[in-house]
């Protein structure tokens, strides 16, 4: 990223992830700045993947996209049908840092709840457990989105 962040953040062209979270996270202007950049282009390249995709012969029988930050982004309502994959906030925590993420407070404190993430979502998956355990469920669940 270059301009207001410089180049610290992607230094010899690849994105330094923990120097962009702690700079987006230092403060609420400069999240507020970078989710400004990133979120059209994320909805952009949604909405060309899923014309690329439905336009396949045959089609595909159903579509499945990733977006972490889903509900609090306002992007939710462009999908016919949302999962929200929870897990109980100690597993969370430990899964953020085996992952080396930084600035977990922060993260989890601009986030919508596990709770309201459930509210909000058509289908619940719980992923307090292990890898095998949750691709049953999320099959199951992709298996009633199919039918």
């Amino acid at each position: 990223m270059v301009g207001r962040w410089g180049e610290e953040m992607a230094p010899d062209g690849v994105v330094d992830r923990r120097a962009v979270a702690g700079k987006a996270f230092a403060s609420d202007g400069e999240r507020q700045f970078l989710e400004q950049l990133i979120w059209p282009r994320v909805g952009a390249r949604i909405a060309s993947w899923r014309e690329e995709e439905s336009a396949r012969e045959p089609a595909p029988r159903a579509l499945v996209i990733e977006v972490p930050l889903l509900f609090e982004s306002g992007m939710d309502h462009g999908f016919d049908a949302t999962i929200a994959v929870v897990a109980d906030e100690q597993t969370r925590r430990e899964r953020a840092a085996a992952r080396g993420h930084a600035s977990v407070d922060e993260r989890t404190a601009r986030q919508l709840t596990q709770q309201e993430k459930a509210e909000r979502a058509t289908h619940v998956v719980a992923n307090s457990g292990t890898l095998e355990e949750l691709e049953t469920r999320l099959s199951e669940v992709l298996g009633t989105l199919q039918a």
